[in-house]
């Protein structure tokens, strides 16, 4: 009972906050051609007069194919090859079907026209890995199956992905699952000799690597669109003129041109042998936005310190709901496993499922109830902390010796009174200590919240990965290890002064 008043009142809470906020909210996935095109539509809508805000660096396609459906996002880059073989891949379309009408009748989604550029899959080798196998086709793979594999964990489960991959080449190599930006580390390392590719990535000509010609033209078409939801014409009429904007607007050349300036930087002003200089998502966006359309689009770039001020505000209000709503629930959870017949085995039992469960299958099977917005967030928080609360109120009051019992029985304090009076107070420090736990385990995995959308220290760690900055991943890694320690120092306090010296533990 105590567990749905908490989740009813932050459902209530997003609610009432998206009736006020007329935001169009524009989504991208954690790579960096989806975030510059996410940033385009963004800047193209703020053009328009909208206020827009852009959620980058989020999870894979069918995450934000589900928030758009729910309407927790207004419109995001994709790509038709993904469209057709992964989030429509249930309805069996024929190869001719038009994706656009089925979009429609199906789910209420518009998409455009493709933007100009077709970012299909492909499978890439170092040169050198190439010149020594003879690698040319990706049947060649097949005479060297102790080649090992790295493909993005995305590409590995997916219908157009590694499966059929595997079955249409006849492939027996061993493959691994791996983020797709740490894949090129694996490759440059040779602990990996084959990835897989987007075509416009401009690592491919960074890293000469070579892109093996798919000889059984096994990879569909992947042109580039902008899926959003139909009722945004009513809300904000011009917003889907804005977008519609973009259909045939960006070539292959100039769009792996932009991801290179993102991911690997303009060069230097100090010469070919000074490092080249990053240009933030938001500029790229807004440069070609000025050159296709001549107008000057509204970048917002945040500084270092911008980020770690936000990001803080977001990951201590994910941790203080999630471990205030533990609270609430956990502790008398505890107590009726502890003083209820027959209750404290199923009690431990349910919560350790919880804790059991990988906390990012947690906080995706939960988007489809709560979408993608902050309360998904703190409900897995809050269900994933659980368990050492309740597990150490039961056994801190489970483990209060006989004799104390009995003598509180004996002077005849009443049931409520020793639990409250006697009890709870002996317990005191191994529920302390339980909820120390939780609040640790509660900071770090936080970080996951990212993944949605809602920010947190996750979103920097993120965006470092992406863009194979150190810096960033310490902005968000760093803080947040911090303030790990910071919680245990205070719960270290709080024991001080609210248990009695002779009961700590």
């Amino acid at each position: 009972m105590i567990a749905r008043l908490v989740v009813s009142v932050l459902m209530l809470a997003a609610c009432v906050a998206r009736a006020q906020d007329g935001t169009i909210v524009v989504g991208s996935k954690k790579f960096t051609e989806s975030v510059i095109l996410g940033e385009m539509v963004t800047q193209l809508l703020r053009d328009a007069g909208y206020d827009a805000d852009h959620r980058r660096d989020m999870g894979g396609s069918r995450v934000l194919f589900e928030g758009l459906i729910r309407g927790d996002l207004d419109a995001y880059p994709d790509y038709t090859g993904t469209i057709r073989h992964e989030l429509l891949s249930g309805l069996d379309l024929p190869p001719d079907a038009d994706l656009a009408e089925v979009l429609a009748r199906e789910h209420g989604l518009a998409m455009t026209k493709p933007l100009g550029f077709n970012n299909t899959y492909a499978v890439g080798v170092t040169r050198a890995t190439a010149e020594r196998y003879g690698l040319r086709t990706i049947s060649d793979l097949r005479a060297h199956a102790g080649l090992v594999l790295g493909f993005s964990n995305e590409f590995m489960d997916r219908e157009d992905g590694w499966p059929g991959l595997r079955t249409a080449y006849g492939l027996t190599n061993p493959a691994r699952g791996m983020d797709h930006d740490l894949a090129y580390r694996g490759l440059e390392s040779g602990d990996i000799q084959a990835m897989d590719l987007y075509a416009t990535d401009a690592e491919i000509a960074y890293y000469d690597l070579v892109v093996l010609e798919d000889d059984r033209a096994y990879f569909p078409r992947y042109d580039a669109v902008i899926l959003y939801r139909m009722d945004l014409a009513a809300r904000a009429p011009a917003a889907a003129e804005a977008i519609e904007r973009l259909a045939g607007s960006i070539d292959a050349h100039t769009m792996s041109a932009m991801n290179r300036r993102a991911k690997i930087g303009d060069p230097a002003p100090g010469g070919p042998d000074a490092a080249p200089v990053r240009i933030a998502e938001a500029i790229v966006a807004q440069d070609f936005l000025a050159e296709r359309f001549g107008i000057t689009s509204d970048a917002r770039v945040e500084t270092r310190r911008d980020i770690l001020w936000r990001t803080t505000r977001e990951h201590v209000t994910l941790v203080a709901w999630s471990m205030a709503a533990a609270l609430l629930v956990a502790i008398p959870l505890g107590v009726i496993a502890a003083k209820v017949r027959g209750a404290g085995a199923p009690i431990l039992w349910a919560v350790g499922i919880l804790q059991t469960m990988p906390a990012l299958a947690l906080l995706v099977l939960l988007i489809p109830l709560f979408g993608l917005d902050a309360k998904t967030a703190i409900v897995a928080l809050f269900l994933y902390s659980l368990l050492p609360i309740v597990r150490n109120t039961y056994a801190g009051l489970t483990g209060i010796p006989g004799d104390v019992a009995e003598s509180a029985v004996a002077i005849g304090l009443t049931a409520r009174q020793r639990l409250l009076d006697v009890e709870l107070p002996l317990a005191l420090p191994t529920i302390l200590a339980g909820v120390k736990t939780a609040a640790v385990i509660n900071v770090g995995t936080a970080t996951l919240a990212a993944l949605i959308g809602v920010g947190g220290y996750g979103q920097p760690i993120l965006t470092g990965i992406r863009l194979d900055d150190f810096g960033l991943i310490l902005l968000g890694a760093g803080p947040a290890a911090l303030m790990a320690i910071g919680v245990q120092l205070l719960f270290d306090l709080a024991e001080r002064l609210v248990v009695s010296r002779g009961l700590r533990l």
